[in-house]
This record gives C-alpha cells, structure tokens and sequence, in this order.
C-alpha cells in the first residue's frame, strides 16, 4: 500500500558493496576515516558537500553553544530515565531528546523559520505584530536567566561580524530586535536559539535540517550526564526534590 506522494526510490547519502563503502561520492575509508573530522563529516552528510573553513568554524561554534545548560528538562529527563532503567543507556537519552520542542532546545528550528519569513517578506515590524496578534512569544528572543543577555548569543553574533558571514538573517534578527520596544513596550536580548539560526543560514546551513543541530549537540551532553549519573546518581534525587516541591491541592 502506498501512502502519500512518492517520487523515485533512489537515496544519494551512502552505499555500499563487498568491498567498500561511499558517503556521499566519498569512499569512507580512503577519505573520510582519519581525513576528515566529525563536524565536515556531519556537514557532508547533511548537505552533500564538504564545508569551507567558515562553515566548520560556525558549525563547530554553535554545536558547542548549544550542548550544555546544566540540569535543564532534558538533562532531568535522561537522568531520571537512566534513575529507573539503567539498561537501558540509549532509551535515557532517547528521552531527553524527545523533548527538543518549540519551547526548549528545538526553538532554534521554530526561530530559523520565522526568520526566513522576515526575510522572505522584507517586514520584521509587521511579523512581529502578527505574532503578538496570535498571543505568540518572539522566537529567538529573551531567556528567562539571561536576562541581560545571553553571552552564548553574543559570542556567535560578535564571530559572525568579526569573520565577515554577516547575511540577511542576521539583518532580520537585528531588525526584530530594533522593533521590539516599539511593539511590545519593551526590548528583549536575542537568545542563543536566535544566534544560531541567524548564523548557520547565512553560512548556508538548510533551514530543514536546524534542528538536527541542537539534536546532535545535545546528544552529546546526555552521554556526559548519563556516565556521571552512572557514578554520581542524582536521578532519584531529582525527583524527590520535584515531589517535596509541588503540594496537593486535589480532593
């Protein structure tokens, strides 16, 4: 049974025979394994091409910005979840990243597409009034500990001027930011989930593909949490110190 539009049944990522194997038109063996590292790597299977220099810096800057916050929902998850099934390593993190959603960790995807559509209609005014119509928060903007800023935020913005990869996104982060007091009454700082987008589009990062940053990056720092956890258990803690602080207020 056939569900949904299909085209042809071809894939360019990988194939392989007895005797090798090739990655995008590149034998994995002769010239990738000990050739190239991780981030060109992921970067080349993503868009099917190897980054320039520029595009590794970014690449590389913005996996590490987003990696670790501390014992945030994702964290809390995979600890808790590695707490109650510790055999099962890749279900506690499968649980933390399950919660890369529009509000926390994923929101660098919902930020990409809002401002490839500021800069698709030429209006940031005018997008953001139409978010504020919908009682919608503006993506990419405030964090609710960095309120004076998110320094992860102004380090990617500050590299970006510095390496000259200022584009159109970028411009329409600033343009939102500018219009923002006049709009909502107050200014608010560009968040990390602002930064990165801004800056992996205009490196020519796909815009489909936004989330799988944040994914990758966070991914890595959920093995940290679970190879602390399996020595330094916190999972059980975490929630009794959530049931000490809700009370009952059922019949």
């Amino acid at each position: 049974m056939r569900i949904g539009k299909q085209d042809a049944p071809f894939t360019a990522i990988c194939t392989s025979d007895a005797e090798s194997i090739r990655v995008r038109g590149h034998d994995l063996c002769g010239e990738i394994i000990g050739k190239m590292d991780f981030t060109s790597y992921f970067w080349l299977l993503v868009t099917g091409t190897a980054p320039t220099p520029t595009q590794k810096f970014f690449a590389d800057a913005v996996l590490a910005a987003i990696a670790e916050h501390g014992l945030v929902p994702s964290v809390v998850a995979t600890r808790m979840t590695y707490a109650a099934a510790p055999e099962a390593f890749h279900g506690a993190v499968a649980a933390g990243l399950l919660g890369c959603g529009s509000v926390v960790l994923g929101s660098a995807e919902v930020a990409g597409r809002f401002l490839a559509d500021v800069v698709a209609g030429g209006d940031a005014e005018a997008a953001v009034r139409a978010l504020r119509a919908e009682k919608k928060a503006i993506p990419g903007f405030g964090h609710p500990q960095h309120s004076g800023g998110d320094p992860r935020a102004n380090l990617l913005l500050q590299l970006a001027a510095e390496h000259g990869i200022e584009g159109p996104h970028i411009a329409a982060l600033n343009a939102v930011g500018t219009c923002l007091p006049a709009v909502i009454g107050r200014p608010l700082p560009v968040n990390v989930n602002g930064a990165i987008p801004a800056v992996m589009l205009d490196v020519g990062f796909p815009l489909a593909a936004l989330k799988g940053i944040s994914l990758l990056a966070r991914t890595a720092s959920l093995i940290a949490h679970l190879q602390e956890e399996s020595e330094r258990p916190i999972g059980f803690m975490l929630s009794g110190a959530a049931a000490a602080a809700i009370s009952y207020d059922g019949p």
